[in-house]
């Protein structure tokens, strides 16, 4: 069976499958579906790209510069392991026919190194430091298609969905915190055709395991903070203590989310109202508990009440503590998604419900338009037809993106049988 996430089958003549590829390509946007030449990851990315309203032929944004980018990349994890990045690649890098490219995980270019000339090449597609390279804003890539699927892949030529970038073939694979399993970003080449091969994604993907052994071997040891656990975006729990990572069941997960969300403690009929509501049964949720206290361990898990014995952190309560801040933008990055999303435990969606009003009202009464569209652009958000018409509201008079907003939002409104807010304002 082949690797479907290598670019070309031994034996495949590339000029062939370059033409193949661009047929199949000009036919999906303008409105067919990809024939079955296509790899299926690819399809699904095209896929993901219109549904993004992006276009072929548009251009990457630029949303970080000069001095605020500097800033950025200078407090992004991935900045430790940069020395380890150029020892691999960085070989690639100055032969001068390839580029190395880090983004965040969002898919931002922190990073694109190589040659002047290749670099010159690079910028005509805005492949540079700042630029926004994720699926929903630059189409099918491959950093920003590996951040989507969570999987070292190529991209080859033609199977890029914007035009300008057909002439590029990349590797890239995403890079995790060890400790908590956190998406952090992503290591990219880019060069020519002859990129399609084996061993540029072998290249690749070392590199992404080489720097999480790094970061993992300078975890402090010790401390307070034993383990932290990821549930935005999941539809179970993920437990990330001494060094491994568990995944919860999905009562398990939402115990886990009810504990971290009262520290001083619930009775096992609290925890079973919240979990339950009236058709609670203390039975049930002891021997839930006592389940959940085998996995965790006695010295996480205590009772009489029922709480963490040690400091847990979790992702839902870190994009809590940044709105408290005010740091919105911060916050939005560290929000893969709605909590437990699956989860119709009371208490679970009360919670879940909470945190995406508020993160929800504050991107929305902050007008910025980089994060109205990230909101957008989000899984979440696609159907948001109030943030679309912020969105649209916020970005400048002539900007391409006023009319892909604008009619997103015509057909959402006649989706709901509603009425948009120019028409709203005409009344």
């Amino acid at each position: 069976m082949s690797n479907p996430w290598l670019a070309l089958a031994l034996g495949t003549d590339p000029a062939e499958r370059i033409t193949q590829v661009g047929r199949a390509h000009e036919r999906f946007v303008t409105g067919e579906q990809p024939v079955t030449q296509v790899r299926d990851v690819v399809a699904a990315s095209w896929r993901r790209s219109a549904g993004a309203l992006v276009s072929p032929d548009s251009t990457a944004p630029i949303e970080l510069s000069d001095g605020e980018l500097e800033a950025y990349r200078a407090a992004h994890p991935l900045a430790r392991v940069l020395p380890i990045f150029r020892d691999l690649l960085g070989g690639l890098a100055d032969d001068g026919d390839h580029l190395m490219a880090v983004c965040d995980a969002h898919g931002r270019l922190l990073w694109v190194e190589g040659t002047a000339s290749v670099l010159r090449g690079a910028e005509s597609m805005n492949f540079v430091p700042g630029a926004r390279w994720d699926e929903a804003h630059a189409g099918t890539n491959a950093p920003g298609t590996a951040l989507a699927v969570d999987h070292p892949l190529q991209i080859f030529a033609t199977e890029h969905f914007t035009r300008g970038v057909q002439r590029w073939t990349c590797a890239a694979a995403p890079i995790h915190d060890p400790a908590t399993g956190r998406l952090l970003g992503a290591i990219d080449v880019t060069g020519g055709d002859h990129l399609a091969n084996p061993h540029s994604l072998a290249l690749v993907r070392a590199t992404a395991l080489a720097a999480e052994a790094y970061l993992g071997s300078r975890q402090p040891p010790g401390g307070s903070r034993i383990a932290t656990v990821s549930v935005l975006g999941r539809e179970d729990a993920v437990l990330s203590i001494g060094g491994k990572r568990l995944r919860l069941g999905r009562r398990h997960s939402e115990l886990l989310v009810l504990l971290l969300l009262h520290p001083e403690g619930r009775t096992g009929d609290q925890l079973g109202f919240d979990l339950y509501a009236d058709d609670l049964n203390p039975v049930t949720v002891r021997a839930e508990l006592s389940r959940l206290r085998r996995i965790l361990g006695p010295e996480l898990l205590d009772s009489r009440p029922y709480r963490l014995r040690a400091e847990v952190d979790a992702d839902f309560l870190t994009v809590t503590r940044l709105l408290e801040r005010g740091l919105v933008a911060e916050a939005l990055a560290a929000y893969p998604g709605p909590l437990l999303p699956s989860s119709d435990a009371p208490g679970v969606a009360r919670l879940r419900a909470l945190i995406d009003s508020r993160l929800r009202a504050a991107v929305l009464t902050g007008g910025d338009p980089r994060l109205l569209q990230t909101w957008v652009n989000a899984p979440w958000g696609a159907d948001d037809l109030e943030m679309w018409e912020a969105y649209r509201t916020a970005l400048p008079a002539g900007s391409p993106a006023r009319s892909l907003a604008r009619n997103r939002i015509a057909r959402l409104a006649a989706e709901y049988g509603l009425a948009t807010l120019a028409q709203r304002r005409r009344n």
